[in-house]
């Protein structure tokens, strides 16, 4: 099950991020928003995916805010973007 989980959230995260040059980081792609379990919006931050954690890195007021998220927690990823 763990796997399981890992994997399916990978991938949405992998669709909605870029990797950032010489990191083990995704980066959120330009234009794509990013909300994990109905709460808050992310729009410009970075990502670091393992498999018991996912951590959500922000910059607010000139501070670095980490969120993280326990993998088997995350029940709903939902992303926007504008229509093409």
């Amino acid at each position: 099950m763990a796997g399981s989980a890992l994997q399916t959230w990978e991938k949405v995260l992998e669709y909605a991020s870029v990797p950032l040059h010489g990191t083990m980081s995704r980066k959120i792609r330009k234009g794509v928003k990013l909300q994990i379990n109905e709460g808050k919006i992310y729009e410009d931050a970075v990502l670091f995916i393992s498999d018991l954690f996912l951590r959500v890195t922000e910059e607010s007021d000139g501070v670095a805010v980490n969120t993280y998220y326990g993998i088997e927690a995350i029940a709903s990823i939902r992303t926007y973007s504008n229509k093409e």
